[in-house]
């Protein structure tokens, strides 16, 4: 889209600007009348439209194909030229939304200018769009946990679609990144992918926001739906969406189409459609915060993105892309983990999930003093502290128990936290701790420890599985 279409009914003027703008290095087309000239538009979309108002032997004048132009591609810039200007049709024009008028016969000198400057604003515009539609942030989606490459499983089979897909989980456990994950694997990889913040939505400009205005004064102004057109319409915290705002959307996936504020033609939109959530959306229907029946348009294929306590497995390798990432893209130190520090992270409570991990990462960076492995002492939830003498600084509540209590009270946190560290694998934990995995197994039988891949460990008692890991009896 670099070409110049040129519009005008007088053989000799088109082809005179066209050799004028050609001499000068631009590509140009040529159209003698109104259908010509939506025909051209039509199968390319020009960077910059010169459209001569009067047109003999059309069906369209200048004007009105200034505002089929500004309606259906409102980023082109259009310079109206006509041999019987005057203010009044200048007027007319700049408010139907043309870039600017020149009178005939114009100056070439002027002309150039007025192009030039034309072509600057067309790819602004062009780059500015882009922009807004394709979200540049990672979709880079690391793990090897059992409840990540099941979530990928799920990812994976829903982008060979166009279903609906509603993504949840609690907040920072990275949805975001799993809708970006979907889009960048489909077949509209290339097409835009617009996040609508739904928490973010003023509910008095909610239909400004998504299906754009129309105005003498400004012109056309597309909103989000519009911008995401072809590609993935992405509403991030749903269950926030207003009430006002919830009708509209149903009605528009229904119908594919919707009209601008200010406008009177509709627009029809291509959309794949991801939403998430941390919410109970069932409970939000219950209290009537959330439609029903946007909910079932919205549910087709449910996926549970897997917390950090989930996936604690995972954290090494996060942690690591982190630190890789905030150096090249912040230029903070590259440094790494230490096994002591990779032990305390695995061990640590995230109640923010990936989200939090990461922030944890950047404080450590910032804060640090950029030399060496990071070690556990730059983490913050150490309650078994080493003192500068290396003795370990108890807690108040251990240090009040009979030697015997005390002794079985840590064994049991230690193995709980080794054993939350591996995922729930005993035969990895085993290998840690330095014990034999018949002893490992009696001794966590003694303490009341149960285990699963899901939930890492707690109290309770015991079973074992054949590749290592305990789960609890049924």
């Amino acid at each position: 889209m670099s070409d110049i279409l040129i519009v005008d009914d007088e053989r000799d003027i088109r082809e005179l600007i066209s050799d004028i703008l050609k001499d000068e290095g631009y590509s140009t087309r040529l159209a003698g009348n109104s259908d010509e000239a939506m025909e051209q538009v039509t199968r390319e979309q020009p960077a910059l439209m010169i459209l001569d108002i009067w047109l003999k032997d059309s069906n369209m004048d200048g004007i009105d194909i200034l505002k089929a132009v500004k309606t259906d591609y409102p980023e082109v810039p259009v310079v109206i030229i006509s041999g019987h200007g005057n203010i009044e049709i200048a007027v007319a024009a700049i408010k139907q939304g043309a870039y600017d008028f020149i009178e005939k016969p114009f100056n070439i000198d002027q002309l150039l200018v007025v192009i030039k400057r034309a072509m600057e604003t067309s790819r602004l515009r062009r780059e500015n769009t882009e922009l807004k539609r394709q979200d540049s942030k990672p979709t880079d989606l690391i793990g090897e946990s059992a409840a990540y490459r099941g979530m990928i499983s799920q990812l994976d089979k829903v982008t060979r679609s166009n279903g609906r897909v509603m993504l949840t989980g609690p907040a920072g456990v990275g949805k975001d990144v799993a809708a970006r994950y979907i889009h960048a694997n489909s077949n509209r990889a290339a097409a835009p992918f617009v996040t609508v913040s739904c928490a973010g939505m003023d509910p008095d400009r909610v239909e400004e926001i998504l299906f754009g205005r129309e105005s003498v004064e400004r012109g056309i102004e597309t909103g989000l739906l519009e911008q995401a057109s072809g590609g993935v319409v992405y509403f991030d915290e749903v269950a926030d969406m207003p009430l006002a705002a919830q009708s509209k959307i149903l009605r528009v996936l229904v119908d594919q189409q919707f009209t601008r504020v200010g406008g009177s033609k509709k627009v029809r939109v291509d959309l794949r459609v991801i939403s998430s959530t941390n919410r109970d959306l069932g409970q939000a229907i219950a209290d009537g915060s959330f439609r029903e029946e946007l909910y079932h348009r919205l549910n087709v294929v449910p996926i549970a993105v897997p917390s950090l306590e989930e996936r604690r497995e995972d954290i090494p390798a996060l942690a690591g892309y982190f630190l890789q990432q905030l150096h090249e893209g912040q230029g903070l130190p590259l440094r790494e983990l230490s096994t002591e520090a990779v032990a305390l992270m695995q061990t640590m409570v995230w109640p923010g999930n990936v989200r939090q991990l990461k922030n944890l990462i950047e404080r450590v960076l910032i804060l640090g003093d950029g030399q060496g492995p990071i070690e556990s002492r730059e983490l913050p939830g150490e309650s078994e502290a080493p003192s500068d003498d290396g003795r370990v600084v108890l807690s108040g509540t251990l240090a009040t128990l009979p030697l015997r209590e005390a002794r079985e009270a840590f064994e049991r946190e230690y193995l709980l936290t080794q054993i939350n560290r591996f995922g729930g694998n005993i035969s990895r934990t085993a290998s840690f701790v330095g014990m034999e995995r018949s002893a490992l197994h009696r001794k966590l039988k003694s303490l009341g420890v149960v285990t699963s891949n899901k939930a890492g460990a707690r109290v309770a008692h015991v079973n074992e599985t054949e590749d290592g890991t305990e789960k609890e009896a049924s």
